[in-house]
C-alpha cells in the first residue's frame, strides 16, 4: 500500500471508529428512555430517566479517561503499570463519589413520582459493590478495545512492511534477471562467432528485439500472456541458432494471439535457458520439448529435456536463474502455483512443470 492510500484510509478508519463508539453509547444512554410502562406520562418517564442517567455518564467518562489517556500513556509503557493501577483507583473513587452525588441530587431535587410512596432509604454498600464491579468492567473494556486497536495497527504496519520488502526484493530480482538473461544470450552469440558469423549477426538482431521486450515489459508487474508467449518464441528461435541438427526441439505454445491473461514477465525464461544448457550433449545431440498452455484459468509451462550434466568449462550462468524463478513465484503467486521438477527414474530426462492458478 502506498503512502497516498494510507493517508486516504486513515480518515475512513477514524470515522468508522467514531461512528461505532457513538452508536454503542447511544444504545446504552438514549435507548432505555423508550422502555417504560405504557401508563406513565412523559414527565414521570423523564424524572426516572434523570435519576438513572448518572451511572452511564460516569461509565462513559471512566471509559474515555482510560481509552484516550491512561491506557496509551501508562499501560502501554510496561514500567508504568503501577501508575496505571493507582490512577484507576482514583478514577473509581471519583466515579463512586460522582454516582453518589448524582443520586443525592436526584433524590432531593427531583419530585417523587412513585405514587406518593415514601422514599426508600439509600443503602450504600450494595450500590457501591455493583458500581465498583461495573467500573472495573468498564476499565477492562477500555483496555481490551485499545489493545485490539493497537494489535490491528501493528498488524497493518507489519503487512505494509512485508509488502514493501517483497516489492524491493522483486525489484532486486528483476535487476538480477536482466544481466543473467543477457549473459547467457551473449555466451550463445560468442560461441556462434567462431564458426558462423552470419548466424551470429542474425542472433545480434534477434537479441536487440528481445532486449526491447526486457527493458520495457520487465519493468511491469504483469504483462499479457500473448506478449510473453511471443517473447518465448523469439527467445527459443535465438537459442536454436547455436544448436546442430542432432538436437530435436519441439515447441507447443498454445496461447491465443490476443490472450490478455496477466502473467509475470520472463517467469519461464530461466527454465528454457536451463533446458538448452543441460539438454544438449557435448557431441551436440539431445532433445527439448517446451509446452505453454492456458486452459480454464490456469497457465502451465512444461519443459522436458535430455539430461546432460553441465560441462566443467561451461561458464554460461551460475544457477541463479532457477532460484529466481522459485522466489518470484513465491512473491507473485503465493499459494497459487505448483512446481514439479526432477529427473526420470532412469536419469535420462529432466522435467520442469509449473502451473499457475489465475483464479
Amino acid at each position: 500500500m502506498n503512502n497516498l492510500e494510507t493517508r486516504l484510509q486513515q480518515p475512513r478508519s477514524r470515522w468508522r471508529y467514531l461512528t461505532l463508539h457513538f452508536l454503542c453509547w447511544a444504545v446504552l444512554i438514549v435507548v432505555p428512555v423508550f422502555f417504560h410502562s405504557s401508563g406513565d406520562d412523559w414527565s414521570t418517564v423523564m424524572n426516572r430517566y434523570l435519576r438513572w442517567l448518572g451511572n452511564p455518564l460516569v461509565y462513559l467518562l471512566v471509559f474515555y479517561v482510560n481509552y484516550l489517556w491512561l491506557v496509551p500513556r501508562f499501560l502501554f509503557k510496561k514500567s508504568d503499570w503501577k501508575m496505571f493501577l493507582l490512577l484507576n483507583l482514583c478514577v473509581i473513587m471519583a466515579g463512586l463519589f460522582t454516582i453518589d452525588a448524582w443520586h443525592w441530587c436526584a433524590v432531593n431535587l427531583l419530585p417523587n413520582v412513585d405514587s406518593g410512596a415514601p422514599r426508600k432509604p439509600y443503602v450504600r454498600f450494595p450500590r457501591y459493590f455493583w458500581a465498583i464491579l461495573t467500573l472495573v468492567l468498564i476499565i477492562a473494556l477500555a483496555v481490551a478495545v485499545r489493545m485490539i486497536q493497537r494489535w490491528q495497527h501493528i498488524e497493518e504496519t507489519r503487512k505494509e512492511a512485508e509488502a514493501a520488502r517483497a516489492e524491493a526484493e522483486l525489484s532486486n530480482l528483476r535487476n538480477q534477471l536482466n544481466p543473467h538473461f543477457l549473459l547467457n544470450t551473449l555466451n550463445n552469440i560468442y560461441a556462434l562467432i567462431a564458426f558462423d558469423q552470419d548466424k551470429a549477426q542474425m542472433a545480434v538482431g534477434e537479441l536487440s528485439k528481445l532486449l526491447r521486450h526486457v527493458l520495457y515489459e520487465n519493468q511491469q508487474d504483469f504483462v499479457p500472456l500473448c506478449k510473453e508467449a511471443d517473447f518465448m518464441r523469439n527467445y527459443i528461435e535465438l537459442m536454436k541458432i547455436r544448436v546442430t541438427d542432432n538436437v530435436r526441439i519441439e515447441t507447443n505454445i498454445n496461447v491465443q494471439p490476443n490472450d490478455s491473461t496477466p502473467v509475470a514477465p520472463l517467469i519461464f525464461i530461466s527454465l528454457i535457458e536451463n533446458a538448452f544448457k543441460h539438454g544438449i550433449s557435448p557431441q551436440g545431440a539431445g532433445s527439448i520439448r517446451i509446452d505453454l498452455n492456458q486452459q480454464d484459468g490456469d497457465i502451465t509451462c512444461e519443459i522436458h529435456n535430455t539430461c546432460y550434466p553441465k560441462r566443467g568449462n561451461d561458464k554460461s550462468g551460475s544457477g541463479i536463474g532457477l532460484e529466481q524463478v522459485g522466489r518470484r513465484l513465491e512473491i507473485m503467486y503465493p499459494g497459487r502455483y505448483t512446481w514439479e521438477k526432477g529427473t526420470t527414474a532412469d536419469g535420462k530426462e529432466y522435467y520442469s512443470i509449473i502451473t499457475i492458478k489465475m483464479r
